[in-house]
């Protein structure tokens, strides 16, 4: 199992946590002859928004945006004051007019998230739809590099009487692996999220909970092409997000940014119970760089406006 000084020194080399990699244009060639598909440019500009501890890219979820086309879509999480956009996979739309949209307008797709990982997924009893989920995932691998972004989101089991968390855990591992090899190909790394799946956690536990768990599942793949992608609001209702923070250390490359409050349920970024002073330290003292992304209701550019500043900022605390 790599050591946690050896998955830091890969990760900062090829997903930012220095500035060099995924705050830049995706120039990772796949290691096959077939020529790669065409990428996305980064955008230029300053990461450091004043007031924040750490050095961050802030996207938001295509499903939040509107307009009739992508290109309206891109634009408007643009002139909203975002830098990217995160995409789900697989989509039925057309890579190269993905690719042209974000290019026209300037604004990066950071990476995917698995579109079906929820219904058709990596834990599931029957081995053919195992298969299929993985062959989901690798698709959202491929869609991920064409758009020039470095990740897919990954959802990787659900829980409940039919799924016990050890099967869950046994059939999950084995699937992933199994697409590890087109991960490292096409440089694309495969971030596992903290989510009500009932998996990595106790679902009727405490408000205590601690992400020792979460961290070992992602240990036992031992690939450095596996991390976390830590929802921050996820597991408000569970533990402490500052606390799972620290645990996951250097094992967390990108953020998904909500807020969930006792009394409120799921509220707006900075109305709900997630202490932001201490998420902001908590990530300023594992050194996290990179990529944030919204995910929250979706609206128009003005409504997206207000989400963008309020990411900002909760991150300026």
């Amino acid at each position: 199992m790599p050591s946690s000084l050896d998955r830091r020194t890969f990760l900062g080399a090829s997903l930012g946590t220095g500035l060099t990699t995924s705050l830049t244009a995706s120039t990772i060639t796949p290691a096959s002859t077939a020529a790669p598909p065409p990428t996305v440019a980064a955008a230029a500009g300053n990461v450091r928004r004043s007031g924040a501890k750490f050095q961050y890219r802030k996207a938001c979820k295509f499903g939040m945006t509107r307009g009739k086309t992508l290109g309206e879509r891109f634009q408007s999480a643009k002139d909203a004051g975002f830098d990217g956009v995160e995409m789900d996979s697989p989509n039925g739309m057309s890579t190269a007019e993905v690719v042209a949209a974000a290019r026209e307008v300037g604004i990066r797709i950071p990476g995917v998230v698995d579109s079906v990982h929820w219904q058709i997924t990596l834990s599931d009893p029957d081995a053919a739809k195992r298969e299929e989920g993985r062959k989901a995932l690798e698709t959202a691998i491929r869609d991920s590099h064409a758009y020039g972004g470095t990740s897919v989101l990954l959802v990787p089991a659900v829980c409940g009487k039919s799924v016990p968390e050890a099967a869950a855990w046994e059939r999950s591992v084995e699937e992933i692996r199994k697409t590890l090899p087109l991960a490292a190909d096409l440089g694309i790394h495969i971030l596992i999220e903290n989510v009500w799946n009932r998996f990595l956690y106790e679902h009727d536990g405490p408000n205590t909970q601690s992400a020792e768990k979460f961290a070992t599942y992602i240990d036992a793949i031992d690939s450095p092409w596996v991390g976390a992608y830590f929802d921050i609001g996820n597991h408000q209702k569970y533990g402490l997000p500052a606390a799972w923070i620290r645990t996951l250390g250097s094992r967390l490359v990108k953020c998904d940014v909500k807020d969930w409050g006792v009394q409120g349920g799921w509220s707006r970024i900075g109305d709900g119970d997630v202490d932001w002073a201490a998420v902001t330290q908590a990530l300023s003292d594992i050194g996290f760089t990179g990529w944030v992304s919204a995910e929250v209701g979706g609206g128009d550019t003005a409504y997206l406006r207000t989400v963008a500043e309020r990411v900002d900022r909760v991150f300026s605390l």
